[in-house]
C-alpha cells in the first residue's frame, strides 16, 4: 500500500502528536525559516490558518476531523490508515516555498463517513506572500506583510493585520478585516463584511450580506446586492451601493458617492468635498457642516431643510437649487419619489 508522502529537509522536526482532541494536532512539522518567502496550501474541506512571526522556527500543524467526529472512535492508527489509503498529503520545504497540501486520491471510497477533513495551521514569517485555497472550511489570516491571495467555497474569512496585495473570496461565508493596509480586495457572494481600523485602497463586495465600516481610511468602495451599508468614522472617498437595504453613516469626512434602489439613506458628514445621493424610493437624511461653502442640486417629492443661511438661489418643496455661502462642494441628492431632509451641525 502507498503510503503517506511526507517529505523531509535537513534541519526539520516532525513531531506525531496522539489525536485525542479536537485541540491537538494530529501532525505537527517544523522548519528552518530562513528563506522562506512563500506560503501555499490547499486542502479539501478543512480550515487554513497562516499567522506571521517575526522569530522562531516555521511550523505547520495538521489537524483531522473525522465525519463520525473529531476522532471519536477512531485510534491515531486508523486515521492514518485512512490518509495513506485516500489522500495526498504533502508538507515541505520547495525552494522558497512552505507547501502544506492535502489531496484525496482519484477513486477512493466516496462513503462521507470514511472521509476525513484535514486543517492547517501554519506558522511563517511575517514577510510572506500565500496563496491559499479551501473547499468549505473558514481562512484566518493574521501578522503577514506580503501578497496574499485566498480563496474558499463557503468558509468566513478572518484578516487581522495584514498589509500588501489581499485578495480574498468566499462563496458564502462572512467576512471580517481588521487592522490592515495597503490594498485589500475582498468578497463574500452571501455573508457579511465588516472593516475595521484599515487604510489604502479597500473593496469589499457581497451579493446579499450587510457591510459594516468602522474607522476607515483611503479608497473605498463597500458595495451588497440586498444588504445594509452601515458605519461610522470614515475618511477619504466614499463609494456605497446597495440595491435594496439602508445606508447609515456617521462621522464622514471624506467625498461620497452613494444609492440604494429601495432602501433609505442616513449620512452625518464632519467633513467633504464631494457629496452624491440618489434613490429609487427611501427617504434621504443628510447633516452637512456648517458654513461650508456649497452647490446644492437637491430633489425629492418633499424636500425639507434647516435654515439656509447665505442661501442664493431657489427652494420649493420639490427642489433645492442654488449656492451656500458663495458656492464651493457640490452636493447632488435625487431623492426621486422620497423625502430629503437636510441640515446642518
Amino acid at each position: 500500500m502507498k503510503k503517506i508522502a511526507l517529505f523531509l529537509i535537513g534541519g526539520l522536526t516532525i513531531f506525531a502528536v496522539q489525536a485525542q482532541s479536537n485541540k491537538e494536532a494530529f501532525l505537527v512539522k517544523t522548519f528552518p525559516a530562513a528563506g522562506i518567502k512563500e506560503v501555499e496550501t490547499e486542502t479539501s474541506g478543512g480550515n487554513v490558518a497562516v499567522y506571521g512571526q517575526t522569530s522562531g522556527d516555521a511550523r505547520v500543524e495538521m489537524y483531522i476531523h473525522t465525519n463520525n467526529g473529531w476522532g471519536q472512535g477512531l485510534s491515531k492508527d486508523e486515521i492514518q490508515k485512512r490518509l495513506d489509503e485516500g489522500y495526498d498529503i504533502t508538507i515541505a520545504v520547495q525552494g522558497d516555498r512552505l507547501v502544506a497540501t492535502a489531496h484525496q486520491k482519484r477513486g477512493w471510497d466516496n462513503n462521507w463517513r470514511h472521509g476525513l477533513s484535514i486543517s492547517f495551521m501554519i506558522y511563517a514569517p511575517t514577510a510572506v506572500g500565500s496563496h491559499v485555497r479551501t473547499s468549505g472550511g473558514n481562512i484566518d489570516m493574521k501578522d503577514l506583510t506580503g501578497n496574499e491571495n485566498f480563496h474558499t467555497s463557503g468558509g468566513n474569512l478572518d484578516v487581522d493585520h495584514l498589509s500588501g496585495t489581499i485578495v480574498g473570496r468566499t462563496s458564502g461565508g462572512n467576512v471580517t478585516v481588521r487592522n490592515s493596509h495597503n490594498d485589500i480586495d475582498l468578497q463574500t457572494s452571501g455573508g457579511n463584511m465588516e472593516a475595521m481600523y484599515c487604510e489604502g485602497r479597500i473593496q469589499l463586495g457581497t451579493s446579499g450580506g450587510n457591510v459594516t465600516l468602522r474607522g476607515v481610511k483611503g479608497s473605498i468602495h463597500a458595495s451588497t446586492s440586498g444588504g445594509e451599508v452601515e458605519g461610522n468614522k470614515i475618511t477619504g472617498d466614499l463609494d456605497a451601493h446597495t440595491s435594496g437595504g439602508n445606508i447609515d453613516l456617521d462621522e464622514v469626512a471624506a467625498t461620497l458617492n452613494a444609492s440604494t434602489s429601495g432602501g433609505n439613506i442616513r449620512v452625518h458628514f464632519l467633513s467633504t468635498k464631494s457629496v452624491d445621493l440618489s434613490n429609487s424610493s427611501g427617504d434621504i437624511s443628510l447633516t452637512l457642516p456648517q458654513g461650508q461653502g456649497m452647490d446644492l442640486r437637491i430633489s425629492g417629492e418633499r424636500v425639507h431643510s434647516t435654515v439656509l443661511n447665505n442661501f442664493k438661489g431657489t427652494f420649493d418643496e420639490h427642489h433645492i437649487d442654488g449656492t451656500l455661502n458663495g458656492g464651493g462642494i457640490p452636493v447632488r441628492v435625487d431623492g426621486n419619489s422620497g423625502e430629503v431632509h437636510l441640515s446642518f451641525n
